[in-house]
């Protein structure tokens, strides 16, 4: 058979029994154990490649619970190697070994190279999927890295396991964040090292971020279809390596390079007080469907790894749907397999223990949380997170749908998780581009959502909020694109929502009307500022605070470009924009008044004291029952009183701190708003406008007022 250059070691080859745990590779100065999880198979070698690409193969002849092993001495640090095994061919049965293709470890700790599309990477012959393919696949794909033990300076840090009520949520791209910035070192754009250095710490520690949430970093590969377009898979959804950071984001080089340089980037944020969250895609991999190439887990144990609908013939109609696919990607890894969901948890406890990330995004989360593919918020995936000493400490944050209909899980997963609050999204932004039926639902989202988390003993920090996110438009795209404008992804505008909830302000695109540009920058402050002020766990995009556009793409997942990189120069930032999401999380950090960890209640907090919230109309009074069912109604105060409340200090101390009216005004045309008597309207002063004629420090006092002349938020301070 057509194996590639290799040669086979006779019986007096030293490989020994070694050991059958841990998984992965794993150096010591006497020999490297390799172990892979294939119980299924009948046979295993490890491959070994030098320098040249010269491939040796030796069988693992030893088999303990499943798991084949073997030790190898000489085999250093930085040498790449792959696993082949045998076994029978029955894809229906979810049987697909085939010593022809080699496999990526899913336990390696770094991947070496990419992945090349061609008719080798599939195990079936792409001619007759009834066959198994003969082509060696070992030229076209990535190969695992032997890593040496850790042995990083992490300088005495501990987890900084800062509060949620605390934690503002910047999310990033490793890449795209730095490949434009000018005072990131030209060989360090783009890379672990580039996002490390101080011109990136530094401004989001000034802009006042306390979380950087990163794309994804697992190893990735572009799907064969999108490189098939001249295109690549940027945002790096399309996982391959559950632990191995990508290697393509290393400056050092992938050969267990990309590790240190990880950790140097993760202690680089902790100095500057920030924690580090990965988003994670545990949910598919880059395996996609039946007609997908075999890289990894499929070629292992293939029934084991992903969800199934049943069997079916290879190459018969309905063959490629014989996986059930909850992602929208292919395939589903099966949680309720106790290697798979091991495999997880592995990823997870090494990226805590060894790499000191602080949390996670789990991309799709509700296809992880099911048995036998049905939702199930006790299922083995939830438990095992749950009871896990290491996991439960760290912070989790679900994204709380996946593809299917049942899925849509807002509200609905239990502490500690919190997660994003799309209804938050939603509202905002219909408010803000005057599409919103009256102010109730304002209310709710700026309160914390208590409908969707208070039910069940959370806090109001389980609401992550956000008005746009990696996927969809950009603050700037929203408030400039009616509709998207994909056709640079070449799939003729399939791709991406058609329900954006956003506003051209009268023409599309980008323009040099500065009257239009004047209104759309004034709405992005705006909600910036909402985004900010509101109660919850506020989370950004990056570059969204100084206008960043993708040009009205709003799927740009494939786009490693300029439509998807931060331009950081000044000329076209909208700084306005910026220097009100630096005012407003100033506020939110001095005053705990702004975030606040138990629910409003609309009751004063010592007797014959001011309620801890009120609601106001414009005319200088509380909202009333017809009120609050003014469909026309687009004004609203919120008065959050300040002292004392009604959470106590660490030592049991009663907190005090200044009261705040806010006002939110997204009528398109002029209002006065009158400012309300005590206990709600105080001497003041205005500590944050959007609205020009309002200006920032000025003192006001109750029954004056205030004329909004558009869409606009304005803070009021008690002096």
């Amino acid at each position: 058979m057509a194996l590639g250059v290799w040669r086979e070691l006779g019986e007096r080859a030293a490989v020994w029994p070694g050991r059958f745990e841990p998984r992965g590779a794993t150096w010591r100065p006497e020999a490297t154990n390799f172990a892979v999880h294939a119980p299924r198979a009948t046979a295993a070698w490890v491959c070994l490649f030098d320098e040249a690409g010269t491939e040796t193969r030796h069988q693992l002849t030893e088999r303990t619970l499943g798991t084949w092993h073997g030790a190898l001495p000489g085999v250093e640090p930085g040498t790449r190697y792959g696993f082949r095994v045998d076994g029978p061919w029955d894809p229906a049965q979810g049987a697909r070994f085939n010593p022809h293709k080699l496999l990526v470890d899913p336990y390696a700790r770094a991947v070496s190279g990419g992945l090349t599309p061609h008719r080798a990477i599939y195990g079936f012959d792409v001619d007759d999927a009834t066959r198994r393919s003969e082509l060696d696949s070992a030229p076209y794909v990535p190969r695992s890295v032997v890593v040496a033990p850790d042995d990083f300076d992490w300088g005495g840090q501990r987890p900084e396991r800062r509060r949620w009520r605390d934690t503002v949520i910047y999310e990033l791209h490793v890449k795209g964040t730095t490949q434009l910035h000018d005072r990131v070192p030209e060989h360090l754009r783009g890379t672990y090292a580039g996002l490390g250095t101080p011109a990136v710490t530094d401004y989001l520690r000034d802009l006042g971020v306390t979380a950087v949430e990163l794309l994804p970093v697992h190893q990735f590969a572009s799907e064969p279809a999108v490189t098939g377009r001249g295109l690549t898979n940027y945002w790096g959804y399309n996982s391959l390596g559950f632990l191995a950071p990508h290697g393509a984001y290393s400056a050092a080089g992938d050969r267990g390079q990309q590790v240190a340089e990880f950790k140097t980037m993760v202690r680089a944020f902790h100095d500057a007080d920030i924690e580090v969250f990965l988003d994670v895609v545990y949910n598919h991999t880059a395996e996609a469907g039946s007609d997908g190439p075999t890289l990894s887990l499929r070629g292992l144990d293939d029934a084991a790894a992903y969800t199934r609908t049943g069997a079916a013939t290879p190459g018969a109609p309905g063959w490629s749907d014989t996986y059930w696919d909850a992602t929208g990607c292919g395939n589903t890894v099966d949680t309720d397999d106790p290697a798979a969901l091991r495999l997880i948890l592995d990823s997870l406890r090494y990226w805590v223990t060894e790499m000191h990330v602080d949390g996670f995004r789990f991309d799709l989360l509700s296809a992880l949380a099911r048995t036998e593919r049905e939702v199930d918020m006790r299922s083995r995936f939830m438990t095992a997170i749950g009871q896990d000493p290491v996991l439960r400490g760290v912070k989790l944050i679900a994204e709380p749908w996946d593809a299917t209909m049942d899925g849509y899980l807002v509200g609905q997963c239990p502490p500690p998780w919190v997660e994003w609050n799309d209804q938050f999204r939603d509202t905002i932004r219909d408010f803000w581009r005057g599409q919103s039926a009256g102010v109730r639902d304002v209310a709710t989202r700026l309160a914390g959502s208590a409908d969707l988390y208070a039910d069940d003993g959370r806090s109001p920090y389980a609401s992550v909020n956000l008005v746009s996110a990696h996927d969809g438009f950009t603050v700037r795209d929203l408030v400039s694109y009616a509709t998207k404008h994909n056709a640079a992804n070449g799939e003729d505008g399939r791709d991406g929502t058609d329900g954006n909830r956003s506003e051209n302000h009268g023409v599309e695109g980008e323009t040099d009307d500065a009257e239009v540009v004047a209104r759309r920058r004034r709405t992005a402050a705006n909600l910036m500022a909402t985004l900010c002020l509101a109660n919850g766990v506020p989370m950004m995009v990056a570059g969204d605070e100084r206008g960043r556009t993708q040009r009205g793409n709003n799927n740009a997942y494939c786009q490693d470009n300029e439509i998807s990189w931060i331009d950081w120069r000044g000329d076209d930032a909208w700084l306005d924009v910026y220097e009100t999401t630096k005012a407003a999380l100033r506020l939110r950090r001095s005053h705990p008044a702004l975030r606040q960890r138990r629910w409003f209640e609309g009751q004063p907090t010592i007797v014959g004291g001011p309620k801890d919230v009120a609601w106001l109309h414009p005319a200088g009074r509380e909202m009333t029952a017809a009120d609050w069912h003014d469909a026309g109604l687009a004004t609203l105060g919120m008065f959050v009183l300040g002292t004392p409340l009604r959470s106590p200090g660490r030592h049991g101390e009663q907190l005090a701190d200044a009261s705040f009216l806010m006002w939110f005004h997204a009528g398109s045309g002029p209002v006065d708003v009158v400012l309300p008597p005590d206990p709600w309207g105080r001497p003041s002063e205005v500590v944050l406008s959007t609205e020009p004629g309002v200006v920032a420090g000025s003192p006001v006092a109750d029954g004056e007022v205030l004329t909004l002349g558009g869409p606009a938020v304005v803070v009021l301070r008690e002096t």
